[in-house]
């Protein structure tokens, strides 16, 4: 039985388990290898790796791994997981079962985008989330808002900062845009019907009826959802943020089932690379702990 298996690979769970391994214990690490911010070219914002592309900085974390013993990176998808305290039973895809005393949760959320042409083959080069992961570089440019919500205003409001910058609010009726003028945020309220441009990147935003708007960035803060089903099988308890439900956790990282723990995207808002690190390495601490002092 492993003293702790790590549900997630990316930058949460690897953080967890090389804190878990100089805790000296048996950890096995599962994975997927599709991190969230994989469409991204480059990570921006985390000390001393700022322009660094995911797929590199994972890289490097997995291999930093390798010469602790007692850590098990295992390629492949948890479906189904039963048990309590120091008796969880993981299930994968391929049909193995893991056993551990304590869970952590680090599978990260799905961003769900709006179903508009050109826009989920742009996300993560043009079609962008955080302004202070990805707004440097667009800076001075055009620069649009998709309406997903009542945070989009806020979005608006933060994205100006950037550039000249469009709200967009794709035929749905908006309360308070009219707030925005005073910032010289202007607003487009057709339906949005296509994105255009090269290569993954962005030149104009197609309008009904028949109509476009030059644009070189468009920002959206999509609805989010956890990815998998371990957490609602588990019964635990989730939280609201703006953007959708997350686990709900406490200063230990823990959940509200005793030995399950969470870090990353799953159990934080606002996202970013930064936090899941430490959350990650928070949760890996408090397992060792919870693990040496059998609490």
């Amino acid at each position: 039985m492993h003293d702790a298996i790590i549900i997630g690979g990316s930058f949460a769970g690897l953080s967890a388990a090389i804190y878990l391994a100089r805790g000296r214990h048996d950890v096995a690490v599962l994975d997927t290898g599709t991190p969230r911010n994989r469409f991204s070219p480059q990570s921006h914002g985390f000390f001393t790796h700022d322009g660094s592309t995911p797929a590199a900085m994972l890289a490097t974390a997995r291999a930093q791994l390798q010469p602790y013993e007692t850590v098990q990176l295992v390629d492949g998808e948890a479906v189904g997981t039963t048990g309590a305290r120091d008796g969880f039973s993981v299930m994968l895809a391929s049909g193995e079962v893991l056993e551990g005393r304590r869970l952590i949760l680090a599978s990260g959320v799905r961003d769900i985008l709006p179903p508009i042409e050109g826009l989920a083959e742009r996300w993560g080069v043009s079609v962008l989330h955080c302004p202070y992961c990805h707004g440097y570089e667009y800076a001075d440019r055009r620069l649009g808002v998709l309406y997903a919500g009542p945070a989009s205003l806020h979005h608006a409001r933060l994205i100006a900062n950037w550039g000249p910058t469009t709200l967009f609010t794709n035929g749905v009726e908006v309360e308070g845009i009219d707030t925005l003028a005073a910032l010289e945020i202007l607003v487009e309220t057709a339906p949005v019907t296509a994105l255009h441009g090269a290569d993954g990147g962005l030149s104009h935003i197609e309008l009904a009826p028949a109509r476009s708007v030059p644009l070189d960035a468009l920002y959206i803060a999509p609805f989010i959802e956890p990815r998998g089903q371990l957490a609602t099988a588990l019964g635990c308890a989730m939280r609201e943020a703006p953007v959708g439900s997350i686990l709900q956790v406490d200063e230990r990282m823990m959940t509200s089932v005793p030995g399950v723990y969470a870090a990353g995207d799953v159990a934080a808002f606002p996202s970013m690379v930064a936090r899941a690190v430490a959350d990650g390495s928070l949760a890996g601490a408090m397992v060792s702990q919870s693990l040496i002092f059998d609490t």
